[in-house]
């Protein structure tokens, strides 16, 4: 565990020294190219030129024409290579969010990827946040440990989309319906409406979920 610890350091030293000293040789027109290569290699999920061009000094927060960073690319592609060699780079920013707002931890919570989701935290990324919340996209999601992770971590179990939507009603609508008990277990409230009026209830009752349904009626019920 030392000799691997020691090893993850002394690559981010590596890593950080070699973006100090090719920043410094880089012009603008270069530094482009970096930059455009980095956010390919993030693409195609090569792991060794990722980690080649951030020795070199391509910016690990670079974006492209669409406002994704390599990071936000490598999540959505499921880029392992290249999302482990961009985790090691000391001045990467985990909580740059995508054009819709959306960060790297909340696109891991999406894919119910538990590993991603502990490695961007250990990285600083944040678990609360306003709007959409990664607890959110975990209760739409396929994996139940996620949302259990999150809610160890503090994450807000009745936190507020923009349309007053709650963690609670994804799951019930679109997540696993283990999800929305282990919310419930947890203190969610169930009698919460968002900006249409509706619960967490009725996105169970639309999703042809009517034993669920009736689980969150009841529980709203409860003074």
């Amino acid at each position: 565990m030392k000799r691997a610890r020691a090893l993850a350091t002394g690559c981010q030293r590596r890593v950080l020294l070699g973006g100090v000293l090719g920043l410094g040789l880089l012009g603008g027109a270069a530094a482009d190219t970096l930059n455009a290569d980095l956010l390919q290699a993030a693409r195609l999920d090569d792991g060794r030129r990722t980690m080649s061009l951030l020795l070199r000094g391509a910016n690990p927060n670079a974006r492209d024409e669409r406002g994704q960073t390599a990071l936000l690319i490598a999540l959505k592609e499921e880029s392992e290579k290249a999302l482990k060699s961009l985790l090691e780079h000391p001045g990467l920013d985990t909580n740059l969010a995508n054009a819709a707002g959306e960060t790297p931890l909340m696109l891991a919570a999406l894919r119910g990827r538990l590993d991603w989701v502990q490695a961007l935290r250990q990285r600083g990324a944040e678990i609360n946040r306003p709007g959409w919340t990664p607890l959110h996209y975990a209760c739409s999601g396929p994996d139940e440990g996620v949302v259990d992770w999150l809610l160890l971590q503090g994450a807000e179990i009745d936190a507020r989309s923009p349309n007053g939507s709650t963690p609670l009603m994804l799951a019930a609508g679109y997540g696993g319906i283990s999800s929305a008990e282990r919310l419930l277990k947890a203190g969610a409230k169930a009698g919460l409406r968002n900006e249409q009026g509706q619960t967490a209830a009725d996105f169970a009752e639309r999703a042809g979920r009517d034993r669920l349904a009736r689980q969150l009626r009841a529980a709203a019920d409860k003074p």
